[in-house]
Parts: C-alpha cells; structure tokens; sequence
C-alpha cells in the first residue's frame, strides 16, 4: 500500500503532466476536497465529482512541473502536510507563472478521504487569463 507521501506525490504529479484519467481512483467514494482561498470555496464530494473536477485538466492551456516539496508527517499517521509550488507557462500566452500550495490530506488504506487544498488560486487563473 502506498504512503501518504506517495499518494500525495501521484496527485500533483499527475496534474502537472495532465496525466489525469485515472487520478480520482486515489480518492475515497467519500472523499471531501476544499479549496478554502477560492473565492467562493469549491468543494468536492464524491470520487465522481472529482472525476468530472479532473476532466477538465487536459484541455487547460497550460504546462507546468512540481517543485520545492515538502511534506511534513503529523503526530496522526493519515494526515499530512505537504507544501510545494507549481511553476508554469500558459501555453497559449506564454505567460509564465508560480502557484504557491499548502495541501493538508487524510489519507487511508491508500486513499484520499479528506484534502483541503490552499492554493494561491488566484495566481493560476491570472496566468490563464494573461494575453501576451
């Protein structure tokens, strides 16, 4: 069974090359995710809400990798803290651009049940909106 730390890096490694098909197979049937700095939230529930949520990914105008992770294990074993950016490009502008994370995950058996995901959101979608 993997890690935390390995389901973690599946997730956003998989977002980064579009490699999103089978990536709601991570999550729980019951899996919750939230993103608490959109405005306003957007939550998830359900694996095929997230499903339909990843769908979209592959026709996004955008190219981008993972870095500077660090993923902090907490005093319970299914939770972590994981923190990282993604540096991109809109490959339609051009423009480039750096989304800040903060991903807190609970994660069982191998499966994501809970994620609250603090993205700088905001940076993401100027970027998609940026003309060059």
């Amino acid at each position: 069974m993997p890690s935390p730390k390995e389901v973690f890096l599946r997730v956003v490694e998989s977002l980064a090359a579009k490699k999103v098909d089978d990536l709601h197979l991570l999550y729980a049937e019951d899996a919750v995710v939230s993103h608490p700095f959109t405005h306003p939230e957007s939550r998830f529930e359900g694996r095929e809400a997230l499903r339909e949520h990843f769908a979209q990914v592959p026709g996004m105008p955008f190219e981008m990798t993972v870095r500077d992770v660090v993923v902090h294990e907490t005093s319970d074993p299914e939770v972590i803290v994981a923190e990282f950016a993604y540096d991109g490009r809109n490959t339609g502008t051009g423009a480039r651009f750096t989304v800040p994370n903060i991903f807190v995950m609970r994660i069982r058996d191998g499966l994501i049940v809970e994620a609250r995901d603090y993205a700088h959101h905001r940076a993401f979608s100027a970027a998609m909106e940026a003309r060059s």
